[in-house]
Order: structure tokens, then C-alpha cells, then sequence
């Protein structure tokens, strides 16, 4: 065993550094995810799933990439991704190019549902279901709290974000306990989160 290994715990393979790449899906067109034939010049520019993966696949370090679905499932752009999520690992794009992701790359697929993703898509995923209630509020507002002012002593010291987090836990049950028992109206019905 390598002696780095056994005294440092982040050169284990449990702390290896991962980068994120997020996009949402449906925000843009077929051609600006996954590329397209400009019909003027008959040039291929490759959209923007087909970057990053072409990008990650290119790449030649042991560090995990992940690329992040963010939005709903569209039938058309969820069934191109089919050979990229079997054995081959493979995308196939409409200019007859293929692009080979290296093993230490990883799709997540972050959607609400799945009512328009064929059987053959949802057979090469993994799920993973969370309800709002089994989440709850907690995870969202250390999340915040961790992004907005993170290690940076200069904005808060932790005694201060110890204390604004006391002030989340100790007011956030009781103002939705307040609202569920149905004595305040909800002219709009709103989850806890």
C-alpha cells in the first residue's frame, strides 16, 4: 500500500476530487444540446452536452466528471442519451460522430417525473425518489447557508452561523406547524419546503 495513501485520507479513493458540470435540458434547443448542421456554411458546432462530454472524454486524469440533467424529461432529447447510459458509453450525434466517456464519467438526471421517458431509458437508470417530505427543509437552508457565507470567516464568524441556523431550527416547524393546522388561509397551497 502506498504510504501517501495510508497517511493522507484524501489521496483515498473516497476523496477524490469530482468536477459538476449542470445544465437544464429543455432551456435550450436539440441543436444547442447536442449540436447541429449550420445549412449556410454546412459547418457541424457542437451543442452544449456534446462539450462537455466531448470535453471529459478528452481528458486524461483519474478525477470523476459528472454531468448534471437539471429539468424535466423531454421524450426527444432523453432518448439520444440511450447509448450513452448502456455498456458502449457512447454519444451519438446527428452528424455521425461518436463520442466514448471515459469510465470515470457520470450522468445524473435530476427531474420531477418520468411520464414521457420510454421503458428503455428508465431500464438503463438507477432511481433514486425523495419526497419533499422525507427531505424536509433542513438540507435546503444548510445548503444556503453553506453556499452563501461557506469558510469565509470575513462575512460570518461560525458562532454567527451557528446562531442564524438556531434561528431557522427554532422558528421555521413552528410557523409551518401554524399553517398546516389550518387556522391561517393558504389561498395558494404551498409545500414545506
Amino acid at each position: 500500500m502506498n504510504y501517501e495513501r495510508e497517511n493522507n485520507p484524501r489521496a483515498s479513493k473516497e476523496f477524490q476530487k469530482v468536477t459538476m458540470q449542470v445544465l437544464n435540458p429543455k432551456a435550450i434547443s436539440m441543436g444547442e444540446l447536442y449540436g447541429e448542421v449550420d445549412l449556410s456554411t454546412q459547418e457541424w458546432t457542437d451543442g452544449l452536452a456534446s462539450k462537455i462530454l466531448r470535453n471529459g472524454a478528452g481528458g486524461e486524469g483519474n478525477d470523476k466528471e459528472w454531468t448534471v440533467f437539471d429539468g424535466p424529461v423531454d421524450a426527444l432529447w432523453i432518448e439520444n442519451m440511450n447509448t450513452v447510459l448502456d455498456d458502449n458509453m457512447t454519444l451519438c450525434l446527428s452528424n455521425g460522430q461518436r463520442i466514448k466517456l471515459r469510465p470515470q464519467m457520470r450522468m445524473l438526471f435530476e427531474v420531477n417525473d418520468l411520464r414521457v421517458a420510454s421503458p428503455a431509458t428508465v431500464s438503463r437508470c438507477g432511481m433514486v425518489y425523495l419526497t419533499q417530505e422525507d427531505l424536509g427543509w433542513e438540507p435546503y437552508v444548510k445548503t444556503w447557508l453553506k453556499k452563501q457565507f461557506g469558510d469565509d470567516s470575513r462575512v460570518f464568524t461560525q458562532e454567527q452561523k451557528d446562531y442564524l441556523w438556531e434561528q431557522f431550527e427554532g422558528t421555521i416547524n413552528i410557523g409551518l406547524d401554524k399553517v398546516r393546522s389550518g387556522s391561517l388561509a393558504e389561498p395558494i397551497k404551498t409545500d414545506n419546503l
